[in-house]
């Protein structure tokens, strides 16, 4: 009997893990030899899969791994015992001895956390590195700017915390530029209020891919925190880096299942969302919104078979989707379906895939599920 992982493949996604490498070349060319590269990798490195994205970038030369919890910094660990690792979101208290164990730099943004690391690493026998945060408008982790002083203070102060860099995080980089600048205000006068702080000695970090202005902006910035740009994704046409020409890495394929005539006047899947107008041909997909094609993609969507754009007809299923084939000769089952990539010289990009569910390439990546197979290209590219 045949395994699961010798069937052939209904939906899968691909991953160039060469393209990647020469995109991370291509954004540290751009940026100043002075900036350090954080490359973020939470959510499984936006749906690529984190070992092999991260052992690729690391390759590649990625200074510091961004990561969202510990389980991902365990995985980082798995291929390098010393790489540096900075999680990004709170611990939580039963989490706090393994930041030590991980070897992880914690970011603090509350007197509480200053205090538990702090009992963590006398309890280890060892200093715990943090990243001070501090809130400039996000309103989400981070010490409010003007009280910023006060917790650099207490972490400057304790026997057992080793601090190793002060970030802020941008709420509206791509649409507000206004109010971005103002964070940068915020930000730059806290640490101006931090008494004795050597800003040479940690790593100053505020921008990522969609707000990347400080090669622009004279201070203390060293570092810049880069995820979605890496993999080929554009976070929007006003970037600073908008004119690095990165590729995107993911493609998201699927397989005609069946093709067949139907007449005018039939309604297509449930709910009968769409009624055909002509005869025609429509093909069946094997993949639905189980594998992560959005169901807000009915009657919005499309694909891209033997090179042609098919229009989605009806709701989208949890393991199949229906498309207009009539004027697409000779599709018959078995067909390669792109969803997202490319195709004899046609393309469907992210953004616009996104756009028909109403959503953001971020979700959309995390948003592929764990029965899509992922596939990787490693062979260097560069």
């Amino acid at each position: 009997m045949a395994t699961a992982s010798r069937l052939p493949l209904r939906c899968w996604a691909e991953i160039d893990l060469a393209i990647l490498e020469r995109n991370l070349h291509l954004i540290r060319a751009s940026i100043p030899p002075h900036m350090r590269y954080v490359s973020v990798v939470k959510a499984d490195a936006y749906g690529h899969g984190l070992p092999q994205t991260a052992a690729r970038l690391m390759h590649a030369g990625a200074d510091l791994f961004g990561v969202a919890n510990l389980a991902e910094a365990a995985a980082i660990r798995e291929l390098s015992p010393d790489w540096p690792i900075l999680l990004l979101s709170p611990l939580l208290p039963d989490e706090d001895r393994y930041v030590i164990e991980y070897d992880v730099a914690a970011t603090v943004s509350s007197t509480d956390e200053v205090a538990r690391l702090e009992a963590a690493g006398r309890a280890a026998g060892r200093p715990v590195t943090v990243h001070l945060k501090i809130d400039t408008g996000m309103g989400r982790l981070g010490v409010w700017h003007e009280e910023a002083p006060a917790l650099y203070r207490k972490i400057r102060d304790s026997q057992n915390l080793k601090l190793a860099g002060v970030f802020t995080h941008f709420s509206s980089p791509d649409d507000d530029a206004a109010f971005t600048a103002e964070q940068r205000r915020r930000f730059l006068a806290a640490l101006g209020r931090c008494d004795g702080i050597d800003l040479s000695a940690l790593l100053i970090h505020a921008d990522n891919s969609a707000g990347l202005e400080t090669i622009a902006v004279a201070g203390p910035f060293n570092a810049v925190r880069i995820g979605l740009l890496q993999f080929g994704i554009l976070p929007h046409s006003r970037s600073l880096l908008a004119q690095v020409q990165t590729t995107p890495v993911f493609s998201f394929r699927t397989r005609v299942g069946l093709v067949k005539r139907l007449p005018a006047g039939n309604s297509i899947s449930y709910g009968r969302t769409h009624v055909l107008k002509r005869d025609s041909v429509v093909a069946i997909l094997t993949a639905g919104y189980g594998d992560g094609l959005p169901r807000a993609a009915s009657n919005r969507g499309h694909v891209l078979i033997r090179g042609q754009r098919c229009p989605v007809l009806g709701r989208v299923t949890m393991d199949q989707t229906i498309v207009d084939v009539t004027d697409v000769p000779g599709v018959c089952a078995g067909d390669e379906v792109v969803l997202i990539g490319g195709q004899s010289g046609a393309e469907i990009g992210l953004t616009e895939f996104s756009r028909w569910a109403d959503t953001i390439p971020w979700e959309t990546l995390c948003s592929v599920t764990k029965r899509v197979p992922r596939l990787y290209r490693t062979t260097l590219g560069l």
